[in-house]
């Protein structure tokens, strides 16, 4: 059993890499505009397997308002590109986790979450920041580098859930993890 404060404490956590991972992503040269990877999605998968689906959406919330308050973008189109698109993963990625679990693995849930990004951007941008519904025509260009991301972001979080998750949920501290290999024993 975990109590308030270790969840709470474990959030802000996530919240916190979730928001590094946001902000390096910043800095990444993107072949495509809208083309990010979604590295920041691994701390929204973690929280969901690891603590709930109230953390994985309080780490999303709290990773958009903070990241675009730090890079000056609160309250303009991308902001609300990105609040639309988390908000929107989160909640299939909850709900594919609450009542599919054994139909889905963790990259299916992480794929399935990276679709249903796009989707609400497209939407958002249609009817929001465009006003045109010719913007579905970005679809196809747009959910391809989100497939790929998807599955990154799945596989990635499902290492680290198969290194980290039994040490985090038995109370362990991470200093105690072994090496995974005979040549980082020394250190």
């Amino acid at each position: 059993m975990m109590f308030p404060a270790q969840r709470l404490t474990r959030t802000a956590l996530l919240t916190g890499f979730g928001l590094v991972m946001f902000l390096f992503e910043t800095i990444l040269p993107r072949p495509l505009p809208w083309a990010k990877p979604g590295l920041a999605n691994i701390a929204t998968l973690l929280a969901l397997y690891l603590l709930g689906a109230a953390s994985a959406w309080a780490v999303t919330l709290l990773r958009v308002l903070l990241g675009s308050f730090i890079i000056g973008a609160f309250m303009n189109p991308g902001f609300w590109l990105s609040l639309a698109g988390g908000m929107a993963a989160v909640a299939v990625m909850t709900a594919l986790k609450r009542y599919g679990a054994n139909q889905f693995s963790v990259i299916g849930i992480s794929l399935a979450g990276a679709l249903a990004h796009v989707l609400a951007q497209i939407i958002v941008a249609g009817l929001v920041i465009v006003g045109r519904w010719e913007i579905v025509y970005l679809l196809p260009a747009m959910l391809w580098p989100a497939l790929f991301a998807g599955v990154v972001i799945g596989v990635t979080t499902l290492l680290l859930l198969e290194q980290i998750a039994p040490h985090l949920l038995s109370g362990n501290s991470l200093r105690n993890i072994k090496p995974m290999n005979d040549m980082d024993s020394h250190w």
